[in-house]
């Protein structure tokens, strides 16, 4: 990068480090595949509030699916990447490693 040309946009919704570590979880699934609420609480360490919160912006800007339903009579709530959030994912990684790969060639 020369020092005319601007750094890589970070993706503000993906840059908070809640989300982010959201995102990366579900990226290491499948096309498709869901996560528990409940496992991704336990794995990220985060509280059902915090993680809520962090997974209703991932929706509203469509990167997450979340599909609610039960097993027997237990309410369980699944979460999934969509397309457009794992773009959102690669297009982020490809930023941060525009910047990190350019870091300390401007002084």
């Amino acid at each position: 990068m020369s020092a005319d040309q601007a750094p890589p946009d970070l993706d503000p919704v993906i840059h908070a480090q809640a989300r982010l570590r959201v995102v990366a979880a579900l990226n290491v699934l499948g096309d498709g595949d869901e996560m528990a609420f409940n496992s991704m609480k336990e794995l990220l360490g985060m509280t059902a509030g915090n993680l809520s919160v962090h997974l209703t912006k991932l929706e509203e800007a469509g990167y997450v699916r979340i599909n609610k339903t039960h097993k027997g009579r237990t309410p369980v709530t699944y979460v999934a990447l969509t397309k457009r959030g794992r773009l959102a994912f690669e297009d982020y990684t490809k930023a941060i490693r525009a910047l990190l790969d350019n870091a300390g060639g401007v002084r």
